[in-house]
């Protein structure tokens, strides 16, 4: 009979372990109840390593309560989810559930922004991190994590010693087939970058976390760098938020995907509604946990995003000798910035 019963039990967690990961993955708990935007409010990087991230277990159950963090800190942050003003990346945003997922997987816990799970994980992240710790989301705490996940990415690395990566030739390139570009493009991209592509998306069906027809899809790959500072001069917006004087995208290891979109738009509109539902998709959230297996990092401005790692950038030439046509803000951390000195990095955004 007791042999029974420790097999009863062990069935019992093993069925609330899935039941867990089922609940994380692919219906995100702190959605639930939650309608998607319909209502769209103006807006005004990357990432962090998912190699090491543990596995999503954590059912809601075992994130109240179980582990409390400093108090007060789950109702702050339950709350704030929502209507935190703050402007991260330069312009007024409303709430953080945007950066929620890569939060997150930063802090290594997969229970939701407002349980005592979370306040506790953040915590110590914070204690880890030399900052109070008070288990409360907050722009401090983002500021610190941000230049961690600009410094993820070569490219940004590379742009902040001044310097802008060489583009391939097109000869070099791989095409994507009809069935991984969305609306019939033809895309390019490094051979072993699209391979690695095509192991990630594999995957990610595999996980039923592909829930349109669309989703995954490739809707921009290598740009001519040629391209590019046409469109940037015909805009005069070469260094703002849309255009840039170097781009990923010359690298032909970066990807734009599509993740989701909400109602009325497109899958590469930084409308907060629209990256909200990005956030919100089980497919995004399966990306920032597990993409970095495949060498993807994300610009986590911008969810669709994603920009591979596993060879080096060509060389470069510097930036400085790059037509500066549009004029705008910088867009990199500063030089000299690290991990350890947010301001270096707070509020820029990242040539894409």
């Amino acid at each position: 009979m007791r042999a029974l019963r420790r097999l009863l039990w062990g069935l019992g967690v093993l069925a609330l372990v899935v039941g867990a990961f089922w609940l994380w993955v692919i219906w995100p708990p702190w959605q639930a109840g939650r309608a998607r935007p319909s209502d769209a409010r103006p807006a005004s990087e990357a990432p962090v390593s998912v190699e090491s991230a543990p596995p999503l277990v954590a059912a809601p159950a075992l994130c109240v309560g179980s582990e409390a963090g400093p108090p007060g800190a789950a109702a702050a942050n339950a709350a704030s989810l929502s209507t935190l003003a703050w402007s991260p990346f330069g312009g007024p945003e409303m709430g953080w559930e945007i950066y929620a997922p890569r939060i997150a997987a930063e802090i290594g816990t997969s229970c939701a922004p407002g349980s005592d799970g979370f306040a506790a994980a953040l915590a110590r992240w914070q204690q880890a991190n030399r900052l109070p710790r008070t288990g409360v989301m907050d722009a401090a705490t983002f500021a610190v994590m941000l230049p961690r996940w600009h410094l993820a990415r070569p490219f940004v690395r590379v742009n902040r010693d001044g310097l802008c990566p060489g583009a391939p030739l097109e000869a070099d390139l791989a095409t994507a087939r009809p069935d991984e570009s969305y609306g019939g493009k033809t895309i390019q991209l490094r051979p072993a970058a699209l391979e690695a592509y095509r192991r990630m998306a594999a995957e990610a069906r595999a996980a039923g976390v592909l829930g349109r027809p669309e989703a995954l899809k490739i809707y921009s790959g290598f740009r001519a760098p040629d391209a590019d500072a046409q469109r940037c001069a015909r805009d005069q917006n070469c260094q703002g938020r849309v255009r840039t004087i170097c781009s990923a995208h010359r690298t032909g290891l970066a990807v734009d995907l599509f993740i989701d979109a909400a109602p009325g738009f497109g899958p590469d509109s930084s409308v907060d509604a629209n990256r909200l539902a990005m956030a919100r998709s089980p497919l995004y959230r399966w990306m920032v946990w597990n993409a970095g297996r495949f060498g993807f990092v994300n610009y986590v401005y911008e969810p669709w995003h994603w920009e591979w790692t596993g060879e080096p950038m060509l060389p470069g030439t510097p930036i400085a000798s790059l037509p500066q046509d549009g004029g705008g803000a910088v867009t990199e951390p500063a030089e000299g910035s690290t991990p350890r000195t947010p301001g270096a990095a707070s509020g820029a955004h990242s040539r894409r």
